[in-house]
């Protein structure tokens, strides 16, 4: 398995982590839902369809296999700890974008810093899980490399 396809499946993993995260703050309100904010970067505040949508498919199908193409270059020493690096990177990209693209009124209902810190705690935990499950499976291939020949087969 290549270090993108990897990725993708770490990314899967880590999605649904930061998702289940997501779904008490939507019933409870704690902060600004982070698939509201993303619909509203887009110009489509309150469509939460499209804020999930977005979510999943830039988790998946580009935060995943980025990771996995970048994880051997990132700073640090653990998969974990890659993993952080990447997500708050990625937190970064996202800030950058909500500021620069965004509605001001992106961070409505007064939980602007409060929801600012929540999705950094939340992609910080979906960087856990994708340099984990990415570790994982890097280990599992390795394990499960056999001798051929007095060389390793891939």
């Amino acid at each position: 398995m290549s270090r993108v396809q990897k990725g993708l499946v770490a990314g899967v993993f880590a999605t649904v982590a930061a998702s289940l995260l997501e779904i008490p703050n939507m019933f409870l309100n704690w902060f600004d839902p982070f698939q509201g904010v993303i619909a509203s970067i887009i110009g489509m505040p309150g469509n939460l369809a499209v804020g999930w949508g977005i979510h999943l498919v830039s988790g998946v199908l580009i935060l995943g296999p980025l990771f996995g193409y970048l994880c051997p270059r990132l700073p640090t020493d653990t998969p974990e700890t890659k993993g952080i690096v990447f997500a708050v990177g990625a937190w970064v990209v996202m800030m950058l974008g909500v500021f620069m693209l965004g509605d001001y009124r992106t961070f409505s209902s007064g939980a602007g810093f409060g929801t600012v810190a929540w999705l950094l705690i939340t992609h910080a935990i979906f960087g856990i899980v994708l340099g984990n499950v990415y570790a994982r499976l890097t280990a599992r291939e390795k394990r499960g490399a056999t001798i051929i020949g007095g060389a390793h087969a891939h």
